[in-house]
């Protein structure tokens, strides 16, 4: 049910969309669906929902390759989470993010990188702009909120009171 929802909505949308967790795992029973995603959109798997795509993967060489792959089928952009989060591009490109910290890797980070990416789409950012900052902002606001709270303890709440800090940064 979720996923022929999922696969309704996208038929219906015709501009790009931020398609995370749940959207994925659901898509990947339905890989020939892959389709219906709006060109332009960004997918947000961590390694092992992107794998749910494309299949297993031997090592990181083959997992950017076969992400490449898949950015190129359905013409989106793909942001690999993970330790240096790459952006994957439609035209084959990777860019790995200097920015962020293991601490980053805690329950609801993904959702705060969903929700920049989202909010950046909305404020007319095209999607490679968005993913390139939305991607480099979210980990500049987990180092951020290292340096304030230590890697060990922080956590999604920690990432979102940095963004202010974060983008005064990035604006001077």
């Amino acid at each position: 049910f979720t996923a022929q929802a999922i696969i309704d909505q996208l038929r219906n949308c015709y501009i790009p969309a931020v398609i995370d967790a749940d959207a994925i795992n659901a898509l990947s029973s339905y890989r020939n669906q892959l389709n219906n995603i709006p060109k332009g959109s960004i997918l947000t798997p961590h390694i092992k929902e992107l794998e749910r795509l494309v299949g297993r993967c031997s090592n990181s060489y083959e997992r950017i390759q076969k992400a490449k792959d898949l950015a190129s089928y359905i013409q989106c952009h793909i942001v690999l989470k993970g330790a240096w989060s790459a952006v994957i591009t439609p035209e084959g490109k990777c860019h790995f993010n200097p920015t962020g910290n293991p601490g980053m890797a805690t329950g609801g980070s993904g959702d705060v990188l969903t929700g920049i990416l989202t909010s950046l789409l909305a404020q007319g950012y095209n999607p490679k702009d968005a993913c390139l900052l939305g991607v480099y902002l979210h980990g500049l606001a987990g180092d951020i909120a290292a340096e304030r709270m230590g890697e060990t303890s922080m956590n999604a709440s920690d990432i979102i009171d940095a963004l202010p800090e974060a983008w005064k940064i990035l604006s001077e």
